[in-house]
């Protein structure tokens, strides 16, 4: 196995950490900038009335993009084991 190897397995797998933290990660950040402005203009400086929006938008991004990411990290997974042989010799 050589070094070229090892980081493209190492870089790969960090593309797919990427996108399957993307649309939950994305969700959190625009409602927490949404809540944020409203806060911002309404001048209502409570830390906890974030929270209960930023859960449930976050869940409904893992109801929605479940599927693809459950697809994404299977075919990452059959790849990384199609090219066992290839890696060890």
């Amino acid at each position: 196995m050589t070094p070229e190897t090892v980081v493209e397995v190492g870089q790969q797998a960090l593309m797919v950490v990427v996108l399957l933290s993307a649309p939950v990660l994305l969700t959190a950040l625009t409602i927490g900038l949404a809540i944020g402005m409203i806060q911002a203009a309404t001048q209502i400086q409570e830390m906890t009335l974030s929270f209960i929006p930023k859960l449930l938008g976050m869940f409904a991004a893992l109801v929605i993009a479940g599927h693809w990411m459950l697809g994404l990290v299977v075919d990452y997974t059959l790849r990384l084991y199609d090219s066992i042989p290839g890696l060890i010799g």
